[in-house]
């Protein structure tokens, strides 16, 4: 779908008309609650639409931020825990959301791991304009063709007729490539390479908050070779920075590869991806690396003069991850309670709660409270002291669950006198995570607590890992593929039928080829589809 968009003027953005419609829109929860995050995210936000419902501050935490349990309805589970979280909120434009503190949070611990992976292999930050004239797009067949439907245009602009209309930027490879052309006239300013943090816009007629919406959150790297070899080089060395940061930080074990050419991006020689299995089994393509060779190149003209003073085309790649994964955290790792941090991308990584029945207490509880604080604050460790005497230490017991917060300490008169605390664990519900009698000392209290931040880490990433799995299935033919599918699990096997047959399968079982592995199985592999010699097998399913 194109969407014109039009700019109106200053005078009109201030008007009564349109100012006086917002109020009714943007009022607080505790004044009206509105219909279910659900329904929200992907209906037009009016105020006609939004119902007269008093929110009861007094309701139990069960009744006020009740989440539907994933078993029962998975899509539903999700939204709740994006709403109760406070993770994110509905636009008033269809499709478009708002990402609150918390959410955001997330995405900064995202921004702060890659922006220094991205500087250590040699790349800068930078910015590129959000309007793009309409005929850089054009510029490159296959580009135009993949994401006309999705392109907002912009045709009026002052009030007047624009002499030609602008793309509100999708992806970046057109205008970086108008840049590279007046940067680049040498092979002494090769290799070219740098990233930006910006926003994208693609019209999305099916809408999820943060995994598919109208307007999301992204890095996109771009850089320029003299080689082939060299283009390859980097953008599977950026598919293996993505690689690590799900390993290492958000404890999602991808699976690294190859797509298909029907998948491949538009207007790439190849796509490399990391494909991230989900808590109801769907596949979430959580980031990609595409060597795009010399198409945009060609199109745009861009060239250096090479040593032996030849003009040549330069090499490119171009990479990305978006808000997106923040999406693929929440749904790998979370539970029927809610959300549930990995603690290296946690935005707290350990609450306080300090509790105390009289006044007596609550000066000593609070001032122990603030010295464990001090102490792992110290020590790297971002903590949250919750010493909120608005609700019960219950409820903040359960709210703080539901923010998925890794380690929880707990603090009362008998904990000052003895000198200890009570530390509960997110990932083992119950009394089974929960340890009495740890020591206030310095030393002891600080390498609990990171040896617990560690063990969560570790045991996320294994949980998810034995998950994915066990969902995994070997194929041999396309009967035991539909199989496969049909019960919601990932199938793998050997593969080298065409693009039409690809196509078919997608028809038939809504799966698509995730990606050929980079881990290969070794010996003589026969095509499920054709029954002809196959070189790798790949990976379907479907996804997100």
């Amino acid at each position: 779908m194109v969407v014109t968009l039009r700019l109106p003027s200053l005078t009109s953005l201030f008007s009564p008309s349109i100012s006086g419609r917002y109020p009714a829109i943007l009022r607080r929860r505790h004044q009206l609650r509105p219909r279910p995050f659900a329904a929200r995210f992907s209906a037009q936000s009016t105020a006609s639409e939004t119902e007269n419902r008093v929110d009861n501050t007094q309701k139990s935490r069960g009744q006020d931020r009740a989440v539907t349990p994933r078993s029962k309805d998975f899509n539903a589970w999700y939204l709740d825990v994006i709403e109760s979280a406070e993770l994110a909120d509905y636009g008033p434009v269809r499709g478009t959301m708002v990402i609150r503190p918390y959410g955001y949070a997330i995405w900064e611990a995202i921004q702060d791991y890659l922006n220094v992976k991205f500087k250590e292999t040699g790349h800068s930050n930078m910015y590129f304009p959000q309007f793009i004239p309409y005929s850089f797009i054009e510029k490159e067949a296959s580009h135009v063709e993949g994401f006309s439907p999705e392109l907002a245009l912009v045709t009026i602009g002052g009030g007047k007729e624009l002499e030609e209309k602008l793309v509100v930027r999708p992806t970046s490879e057109t205008i970086v490539n108008h840049m590279f052309t007046q940067w680049i006239h040498s092979y002494r300013d090769l290799p070219l390479m740098i990233n930006q943090w910006a926003n994208v816009t693609r019209w999305e007629m099916r809408t999820k908050p943060f995994v598919r919406t109208l307007e999301f959150l992204w890095q996109e790297g771009h850089t320029a070779h003299a080689t082939p070899e060299e283009a390859e080089k980097e953008a599977l060395q950026m598919i293996e920075v993505y690689t690590k940061f799900a390993y290492e930080q958000t404890a999602i074990p991808v699976i690294a590869g190859r797509k298909s050419k029907v998948e491949t991006f538009a207007g790439a020689d190849r796509t490399y991806t990391i494909e991230a299995m989900m808590g109801d089994q769907k596949a979430l393509q959580a980031g990609t690396s595409h060597n795009l060779g010399q198409n945009f190149s060609r199109a745009f003209g861009t060239q250096f003069t090479d040593e032996n003073g030849q003009r040549e085309h330069v090499w490119q790649t171009s990479w990305a991850i978006s808000t997106r994964f923040v999406g693929g955290i929440i749904m790998t790792h979370g539970d029927d309670t809610g959300l549930m941090l990995p603690p290296r991308i946690a935005p707290i990584q350990v609450v306080i709660v300090p509790i105390w029945k009289t006044d007596d207490d609550r000066e000593g509880v609070l001032s122990a409270a603030s010295s464990v604080k001090e102490l792992l604050q110290t020590a790297g460790i971002k903590v949250k002291l919750d010493d909120s005497e608005q609700r019960t230490p219950g409820w903040k017991f359960n709210f703080w669950e539901m923010k998925g917060v890794p380690l929880r300490i707990e603090i009362g008169p008998r904990d000052v006198s003895s000198r200890s605390v009570v530390i509960s664990r997110r990932d083992v519900p119950g009394k089974q995570g929960k340890v009495f009698g740890i020591s206030m000392e310095p030393s002891i209290l600080e390498a609990y607590v990171k040896d617990k931040l560690d063990e969560i880490q570790s045991s996320l990433l294994g949980r998810a890992t034995s998950f994915r799995d066990s969902n995994i299935v070997d194929v041999t033919s396309y009967d035991e593929l539909k199989v496969a599918i049909s019960e919601g699990k990932w199938a793998r096997g050997p593969w080298s039928a065409s693009d039409a047959d690809e196509l078919k399968v997608k028809e038939e079982t809504g799966a698509t080829i995730r990606c050929f592995p980079f881990e290969q199985p070794q010996g003589i592999k026969t095509c499920l589809m054709t029954g002809n010699p196959a070189k790798e097998v790949a990976i379907f399913a479907k996804s997100y």
